[in-house]
């Protein structure tokens, strides 16, 4: 049986622009138009336009769809990816709507909230991988080692230490700004906390350890890069920061 371009838009609610746009595109063709110009259905466009409509459920653009749609996959294979890609997001927001739950709860309360609950469930694993990739394959390409290589990541950890990194850096960035002496309290109290955060979430940093992590920070071009995008001279900054603390 084959449907108008006016019935399938009914039955999906999708518009009958959107569907002549995907004929446009070559995403979605229709099974035949008549002599008159108008567009039919049948069942096979209807499973591709349901296919379609679980791809942007997931945010995944118009050309990226059509590329997965044209290598021909069975249905049965694309239905069994839509289904753990929608649970991967169905998980994410249970997570997100019980942060928003807690953040409810503390502010009714008049209550502050811990840093790293605020913002748990915002990334996702995948989400950690892309924003890593260019590091990775510069570490790999400089010094021939796979930082993401059979090491699973741990979501929830890894939005903690973003947290901790943010805050110190951003303390450290406004310190420079403010003219404070490396030797300053604020400064060293800066240092002292976050290499107390880091050793109590598995690493074994000392004074020298760090002071050393800091100096490779400043030697390397990409991640002095990163540093110098954010301040101008934290890079040096912090490494003549990190030695200072050493030396106590």
């Amino acid at each position: 049986m084959l449907h108008t371009v006016k019935e399938v838009s009914e039955l999906t609610k999708v518009t009958i622009k959107t569907l002549h746009h995907y004929h446009k595109i070559g995403l979605l063709l229709p099974h035949s138009v008549t002599d008159a110009g108008y567009r039919l259905y049948g069942m096979k466009e209807l499973e591709r336009l349901q296919q379609i409509l679980f791809y942007r459920e997931l945010d995944f653009s118009l050309d990226q769809i059509k590329e997965i749609l044209d290598q021909e996959p069975d249905r049965l294979s694309i239905l069994s990816g839509q289904k753990e890609l929608l649970l991967a997001r169905m998980s994410r927001l249970g997570r997100l709507i019980k942060t928003l739950d807690e953040s409810i709860q503390h502010t009714s309360k008049g209550e502050m909230m811990e840093m790293a609950d605020m913002f748990k469930g915002f990334a996702s694993e995948q989400e950690w991988l892309d924003a890593m990739a260019e590091q990775n394959e510069y570490v790999k390409e400089t010094y021939g080692y796979d930082i993401l290589d059979n090491n699973p990541i741990d979501v929830e950890a890894m939005n903690e230490m973003a947290v901790e990194a943010k805050h110190f850096m951003d303390g450290m960035a406004d310190a420079l700004k403010d003219g404070l002496r490396v030797d300053d309290a604020v400064v060293q109290t800066l240092i002292e906390e976050h290499i107390l955060f880091l050793n109590k979430h598995g690493h074994e940093l000392q004074k020298d350890s760090f002071a050393a992590q800091t100096r490779f920070f400043l030697n390397d071009d990409f991640h002095r890069t990163m540093l110098e995008s954010r301040q101008t001279g934290l890079s040096y900054y912090l490494c003549i920061a990190a030695d200072t603390f050493a030396s106590k």
